[in-house]
């Protein structure tokens, strides 16, 4: 861009004469390519603005998080445990996201201790509930939440449970919206019912259990772990190239629903099992599939009351072989190259 000596950037808005191609690039697809139309400036009269130019009212100061942002101070001030009850409507939208950016802006993304803030919310909470939500929160909710629910969670905890005035079968009814955990990169989160579509789409650390889940399942996941406890829509695990998702297979034809470009689908590894595989596979040390699997569902009965994981750890044995392990291709390569990096260090 030439020099104008122009006094401000808002000067340069609108100049498309001075947009230019790199000189520096010499491809063949670049060649001939031509940018008029997209340089274009159509003719507009000069009180037209070009710029920003009006201040935006996002009507923040009426965000349920400065009401929880006061309550919680003596935890963000000074780590002290705090527990906050309070009605949510779907109104309230991001709840919990101005309150982690507080808790960021202090102690990192390294956060508070684990439940250090916990809040029980009851009612129908707003899109993006949970937004980022940073470790030592905990937010509860009797009722349901809608789409985007933990969007970018940062290490808090989430669980969603149906109101106590709800007589229906929550395996059968959705709690939560479309595109839940998107992104997400750390934390938890429960829900005691069936989610949207895309549940979990680009999760890359969280740990989540969920009673059934729409079409397009853990989608672009690349880590963190997923256990559906319920029947899932078609296309579950497109383009999943990391985590791990297990998923109770209830009909037996969940392979049909799954897609299996990029993944494999295997049983779940018993404890004898992970055993025979220490010697072999560095990738299998730590625990086995079904140690993780019964933690999550034994996590997701406390902290939700779920009548079916009480079920499926009563009849443990029965419903352990009929999970399936959703196993990413390219996860099994890059942890069998990490295993032949160990054993050619060790050697």
């Amino acid at each position: 861009m030439a020099k104008l000596g122009v006094r401000k950037f808002d000067d340069l808005i609108g100049r498309t004469e001075l947009l230019d191609m790199k000189k520096g690039i010499e491809h063949w697809k670049a060649k001939g390519l031509d940018f008029s139309r997209v340089f274009q400036m159509p003719d507009m009269p000069a009180e037209v603005a070009r710029f920003h130019s009006e201040k935006q009212d996002h009507g923040l100061e009426k965000a349920l998080d400065n009401r929880l942002i006061e309550l919680a101070k003596p935890a963000i001030e000074r780590g002290e445990k705090v527990s906050i009850d309070m009605p949510i409507r779907n109104g309230n939208r991001t709840v919990g996201a101005m309150l982690s950016y507080e808790i960021a802006k202090r102690y990192g993304h390294d956060g508070l201790p684990d439940d250090t803030i916990r809040v029980r919310f009851a009612g129908s909470a707003g899109q993006s509930f949970g937004a980022f939500l940073a470790k030592g929160v905990t937010l509860e909710v009797l009722g349901d939440t809608n789409d985007y629910c933990g969007k970018g969670l940062s290490g808090g905890r989430i669980a969603v449970s149906p109101s106590p005035k709800f007589r229906g079968e929550p395996t059968e009814n959705i709690i939560t919206g479309n595109v839940v955990l998107y992104g997400a990169i750390a934390g938890e989160a429960y829900f005691r019912g069936v989610a949207g579509e895309r549940f979990a789409v680009r999760n890359s650390g969280a740990t989540a259990v969920v009673e059934g889940v729409g079409d397009h399942g853990c989608e672009y996941m690349t880590g963190g772990t997923v256990a559906v406890l319920g029947v899932t829509g078609r296309n579950f695990a497109a383009g999943m190239s990391g985590g791990i998702a297990y998923v109770l297979d209830i009909d037996g034809d969940f392979a049909r629903r799954c897609n299996t470009a990029m993944v494999d689908l295997e049983p779940v590894v018993t404890e004898s099992e992970q055993q025979a595989k220490l010697s072999r596979d560095l990738w299998h040390r730590g625990h086995a599939d079904e140690a993780i699997l019964r933690g999550m569902i034994e996590r997701h009965a406390s902290l939700t009351g779920s009548r079916r994981a009480q079920e499926i750890l009563s009849k443990w044995g029965e419903y352990r072989g009929r999970f399936v392990k959703v196993f990413p291709k390219e996860y099994r390569r890059a942890l069998g190259e990490l295993a032949a990096a160990h054993r050619k260090a060790a050697a």
